[in-house]
């Protein structure tokens, strides 16, 4: 049936049930970071934080989609297990897909504020030059790093968006202090990116570039540690202008010290139970982060001025 293989699709290469509380977390943050910026303490409005959250969840869908194209061939040869190769879709079914998802994103757009597709369309050029490797596939890909951070930028542009649609709209300009916010969502990408590509020896697959097998386990962990910390930086930034310096601090301790058992507990018994602990962590780690910039100290101002 084809609601049926649909649904298998997104269980296996897009679960909503995992993507959608963390694109809600960041989207809904987004904005409340914005208003508290704006020194606006009031929660914001249903239309806003709809269109936020589902040209978010469609953008992050598109990149799926756009790796589906783009990895076709080594799926093929060496992930014949995966949606496309074995024919549960087609390239063109999710084509089509792609192409009603931005619908959806132009008129979410134009309903909410019709300037705000400018925006929308900086970030579909960039999403399409990514897409595209940037046309320099063959230098990319001998340059790991280089090719991690020129795909992460896509995240502070999703973010940027998503805090339009409060700055925007409200016609007030860029708050003075965003920066930090993009840039927790630059560091926070790169943490689930290494976290969910650091592997035990025995789960490694032949044609997978995993970070475990491109710069060894020990260099894989330390990046993966380094980018927690950078992350925590801004956000300790981020907390320092919205007044919720402390709180933030303490909860990143916390989990802070947590990611530094996994890694060493890790470095000594390289087992598949560990490794999947960095991806979880990264993603616990992404959704806290967000609430405590967002949600959480928002809450807290309309409580403490209540």
């Amino acid at each position: 049936m084809l609601t049926n293989r649909w649904w298998i699709y997104q269980r296996e290469r897009f679960p909503l049930l995992a993507h959608g509380p963390l694109v809600a977390a960041f989207s809904f943050s987004a904005l409340c970071f914005s208003s508290l910026l704006r020194e606006d303490v009031s929660m914001p409005d249903l239309l806003p934080s709809m269109v936020a959250f589902l040209t978010a969840l469609l953008l992050f869908l598109q990149l799926r989609i756009a790796d589906e194209f783009k990895d076709y061939e080594d799926d093929c040869r060496y992930r014949s297990y995966r949606p496309v190769p074995r024919g549960l879709v087609s390239l063109r079914d999710l084509g089509w897909v792609a192409a009603v998802s931005m619908l959806v994103q132009l008129l979410l757009a134009l309903w909410l504020a019709p300037s705000l597709v400018f925006l929308l369309l900086l970030v579909w050029l960039y999403l399409a030059l990514m897409s595209k490797e940037f046309f320099v596939h063959d230098w990319l890909k001998a340059r790991p790093l280089t090719y991690m951070w020129s795909h992460m930028l896509i995240m502070p542009l999703i973010d940027l968006y998503a805090t339009a649609c409060d700055w925007w709209v409200a016609d007030e300009g860029l708050p003075s202090g965003l920066y930090w916010f993009l840039l927790v969502s630059f560091f926070n990408g790169v943490v689930i990116e290494v976290g969910r590509k650091i592997r035990a020896p025995q789960d490694e697959e032949e044609g997978v570039e995993t970070y475990t097998v491109l710069w060894g386990a020990q260099r894989a962990v330390v990046f993966w540690l380094a980018a927690l910390g950078l992350t925590a930086a801004c956000a300790l930034m981020a907390a320092w202008q919205i007044g919720f310096f402390i709180p933030v601090a303490m909860l990143l301790a916390a989990l802070l010290g947590f990611a530094l058992i996994t890694a060493r507990s890790f470095m000594k018994i390289r087992e598949t139970r560990l490794a999947k602990r960095f991806e979880l962590i990264s993603g616990v780690w992404t959704l806290l982060m967000y609430l405590s910039l967002g949600a959480i100290p928002m809450l807290w101002s309309i409580w403490s001025v209540s």
